[in-house]
């Protein structure tokens, strides 16, 4: 098989892979009564630390009004909280909460869980290998990374350290 077409097995097996294991997880939350959306931003606030409102909305990439709906609902169900800038009353600043990280973790239990049941599917050649496998992967995402300005992902969390600072 050419490279090319090695790369386009790959990419169809690692997307239909990652399907299905996100549909059992949705499935999940459907039961949970949580959207995907709402994981989505406690997913960023856990990585980005606490995001100002127009910052997460630029995260997220929807409007200021659309995110704020979302961010109700979310602490609506107290996974998130708001909290005002004492200087600057129109700055917002959203946080998780534990009840959020502990969904964020209950989830993070499940993957884990999913994964180590399909590794358990595999002998220990398979298992080596794919070891090996994951581990150039890493080094070959870290790598692609670095070297494409297009897809490297900064974190906001510095600008909500300095609207703190204007208090």
């Amino acid at each position: 098989m050419a490279p090319a077409e090695t790369k386009a097995a790959i990419v169809a097996d690692v997307r239909a892979s990652i399907g299905e294991l996100q549909c059992l997880g949705s499935e999940r939350l459907v039961r949970l009564a949580i959207s995907m959306s709402q994981m989505h931003v406690m997913h960023l606030l856990e990585r980005h630390g606490e995001l100002t409102m127009s910052n997460l909305a630029e995260t997220l990439d929807v409007s200021l009004s659309a995110a704020t709906g979302l961010v109700d609902r979310v602490v609506e169900r107290g996974f998130v909280e708001r909290i005002r800038v004492p200087s600057d009353r129109r700055v917002v600043i959203v946080r998780i909460t534990s009840a959020g990280r502990q969904v964020l973790e209950d989830a993070e239990v499940l993957r884990t869980e999913i994964i180590e049941r399909v590794l358990d599917e595999l002998d220990e050649a398979q298992l080596a290998g794919v070891a090996a496998a994951v581990a150039d992967l890493r080094v070959a995402v870290a790598s692609a990374l670095q070297d494409d300005a297009g897809l490297h992902h900064t974190h906001p969390a510095q600008q909500v350290d300095q609207a703190k600072r204007r208090d």
